[in-house]
């Protein structure tokens, strides 16, 4: 009995110290886990990644690019960490957005367009230590650039000439000064612009209506013109025609230059020729034009078919 009771208490005394040992190890683990995740979370330590920058602040207010790929140590209290900067290239959409923004062309016509910049970072230095707030403040002059070439152009050359459009605003963003004797994008932020796309440029909706329109009527209005030119063509030859008639009337009738003929007769036969010509339907009726002195009569006469007719029937 005396062996069996030893026993039990043996067990019940590792038990118990295994337990210490578990519980010990487990506190340990955790004060380890809180001291790595106050580390992690106060950056005391911090990682460099590839392609990528951190710029530190000073206890003394000075700030400090980093760009060494790797493990880095910081004075916790006394520094702090700013910001990670990438340096790898990065996009920048026209308007800040990738939806297609409006801009009025040179003739006062709005469009759309979309357009997108590719640049990188290559002076850290300048990018993140002499500007505040880099990103908005390139946002601002890639859009003033842009839009004051895209604005300065004709509807034709923005629709059909977007090839050259487009490198003429890669070459400003690059080389152009933002200001008259300035610096230029480039040097202002220290980045490299590596390239630039014009997305589309294209009427809204209502505007291509609107101008189908205006085609659809520009159409019509030269239609009418074409059939009015062609009228007064027809009234032209047709009065030249009269004129080269009733000269060969005169000459007929015995007149020239020194001689004239009758008037009241070469009137009414003047008059006889350009109601023949002027005639509409002549199976159906003869019109002749009287005229004498002082007086405009005028009187149409049936066919003289009909009266051969009117006769035979009597």
């Amino acid at each position: 009995m005396k062996d069996q009771a030893s026993d039990v208490f043996l067990q019940r005394a590792r038990v118990i110290t295994m337990a210490r040992r578990a519980a010990f190890i487990l506190v340990i683990i955790a004060l380890f886990y809180s001291l790595a995740a106050i580390v992690y979370s106060t950056h005391v330590i911090y990682k460099v990644k590839l392609n990528y920058a951190v710029i530190l602040e000073q206890f003394g207010g000075t700030r400090q690019a980093v760009t060494d790929v790797g493990w880095h140590y910081r004075l916790p209290f006394f520094t702090r960490l700013e910001k990670e900067v990438p340096l790898m290239n990065q996009n920048m959409y026209l308007g800040g957005s990738s939806a297609p923004i409006k801009i009025i062309s040179k003739e006062n016509v709005a469009l759309w367009t979309s357009a997108l910049m590719t640049f990188k970072i290559n002076d850290l230095t300048v990018w993140g230590i002499e500007n505040l707030s880099p990103e908005i403040l390139l946002q601002g002059d890639f859009d003033g650039i842009s839009k004051d070439i895209l604005q300065g152009e004709e509807v034709n050359n923005l629709i059909s000439k977007r090839e050259t459009i487009k490198e003429a605003i890669f070459e400003a963003l690059k080389n152009r000064p933002i200001n008259k004797n300035g610096r230029t994008m480039e040097e202002k932020y220290g980045i490299e612009v590596v390239s630039f796309v014009l997305n589309e440029t294209r009427f809204g909706d209502k505007l291509v209506e609107a101008t189908e329109e205006k085609k659809r009527r520009q159409l019509i209005a030269e239609a009418d013109n074409y059939a009015a030119d062609q009228e007064a063509d027809r009234i032209k030859k047709l009065y030249k025609a009269y004129l080269e008639g009733i000269q060969s009337l005169h000459i007929a009738l015995g007149g020239d230059q020194n001689q004239q003929v009758n008037p009241a007769l070469f009137e009414f036969l003047s008059q006889q020729k350009w109601a023949t010509a002027y005639e509409k339907n002549q199976s159906d009726q003869t019109t002749f034009v009287l005229h004498g002195s002082g007086q405009t009569p005028s009187l149409t006469l049936p066919s003289f078919v009909k009266k051969q007719m009117a006769k035979k029937a009597e």
